[in-house]
């Protein structure tokens, strides 16, 4: 019989003051040497949690805080898709890329999940996780290298967004097995079922998304009514509590269909654009967004990541090993096939399959809730986090080299 040791907790608000500021002073310090603030984040949670100082633990109210950081982290990651860039990375010979540098990795991450006889459901999601390529992060490092509007830099843009919508997509099949008995004929079953649901909700988007293009081809109604309805109120509070509702409605008939909350709120989030609602309302809700997500509810949620992590719980150093080094070989080599089949130069395959690499954001959200839903164990998200954590931090310095030998054949 297991002896459960007491533990005092500090009071909540309290817990919070001292996970914020500690979240946010780390953070900053990693942005003053151009990394992402997460990274910081998460170590000031590993820091105050049960790995290192055991002062604060992540109680109910720190989770609930956590899912709706969650939620807006997600509905930024959609407002910087355009699903008309969507479409333009299925086509011609782009599609092959995408292909190749989502799905070689999701093999080889499968692949290590089964030499290490980790269960169905975790060799999966290992897998997901290994195949991602968090597009805000991804943003951020073509940006501060001043790259983005390159012809790679715009590539490596439309492969991250191919991901994450395959990924979240491939996310809400898997929830819906996840209380399963997990025999073949289950999986069937329940697979076709979540396609199905899938099916219906992506029909609602398509139906929705055209439905956008033809009020967009009759002028400006949407945005001017929107402009009306801001004059008369005053101020833009009307604008984001509307913005909120509409992503609200999506997450809602996502939940209802048995799929997740983010899906919804994602794809929700993809629908609005500055030439939907004007450049300074689109401006407005992504500002206000952000400042409520990065100001207060990620630092929360990236902190609780480092309260969940236990570097005690990492046995399998060989599994450790092998996810890293999939993650970045798979990347590396996904992207590199994939341009060398689109006929891209094997130096600029090379840099899409580098810039492909960091994980970030959205690989530390889907494998949070792959280990708030029990399907996976810590061990394995403490695995999945140290990942996450790596191939972000490396990649810009790997991406400035790929660049720097890319910039010098072409001079």
């Amino acid at each position: 019989m297991d002896i459960i040791t007491p533990h005092f907790e500090l009071p909540f608000f309290t817990n919070l003051l001292i996970l914020l500021v500690t979240a946010r002073i780390f953070g900053e310090i990693f942005e003053r040497f151009k990394q992402p603030s997460m990274i910081g984040e998460i170590i000031a949670g590993i820091l105050l949690g049960p790995s290192l100082l055991n002062l604060i633990h992540r109680t109910e109210d720190i989770k609930v805080i956590s899912e709706l950081g969650i939620f807006l982290l997600v509905i930024i990651a959609g407002l910087e898709i355009n699903i008309d860039d969507i479409l333009k990375s299925l086509k011609g010979r782009n599609i092959i890329i995408s292909i190749m540098a989502f799905f070689i990795p999701i093999i080889g991450g499968i692949s290590v999940g089964y030499i290490f006889n980790q269960d169905i459901m975790t060799t999966v999601f290992i897998g997901l996780c290994v195949a991602i390529t968090a597009l805000p992060v991804s943003i951020r490092i073509l940006m501060d290298l001043g790259k983005i509007n390159s012809e790679v830099g715009q590539k490596i843009i439309s492969i991250a967004i191919f991901d994450d919508v395959i990924a979240l997509s491939i996310l809400g099949v898997l929830l819906n097995l996840k209380d399963s008995d997990m025999s073949m004929s289950t999986i069937v079953k329940a697979g076709s079922l979540s396609l199905f649901k899938l099916f219906i909700f992506l029909s609602l988007l398509s139906l929705v998304y055209f439905l956008i293009k033809k009020i967009l081809k009759k002028g400006d109604y949407i945005q001017d009514s929107l402009n009306k309805l801001v004059a008369v109120i005053k101020g833009k509070e009307p604008l984001f509590a509307l913005f909120f509702a509409f992503v609200l409605l999506f997450s809602t008939f996502t939940e209802n269909l048995g799929l997740h909350f983010i899906i919804g709120a994602f794809f929700a989030a993809m629908l609005i654009s500055e030439s939907l609602i004007g450049k300074e309302n689109f401006k407005a809700i992504e500002t206000t967004t952000s400042n409520m997500a990065m100001g207060f509810l990620a630092p929360i949620f990236f902190a609780g990541i480092g309260l969940e992590f236990n570097i005690s719980s990492i046995g399998n150093i060989g599994l450790l090993l092998s996810v890293i080094a999939i993650s970045y070989a798979s990347k590396i080599i996904g992207g590199y096939l994939g341009g060398s089949l689109a006929g891209l130069d094997k130096r600029v395959s090379f840099t899409l399959g580098v810039g492909l690499n960091a994980r970030g954001i959205m690989e530390l959200v889907i494998a949070n809730i792959a280990y708030k839903n029990g399907l996976i164990n810590t061990e394995v998200f403490s695995i999945l986090v140290i990942m996450g954590v790596l191939t972000t931090l490396t990649t810009p310095f790997l991406l400035r080299g790929a660049f720097k030998r890319l910039d010098v054949v072409k001079n």
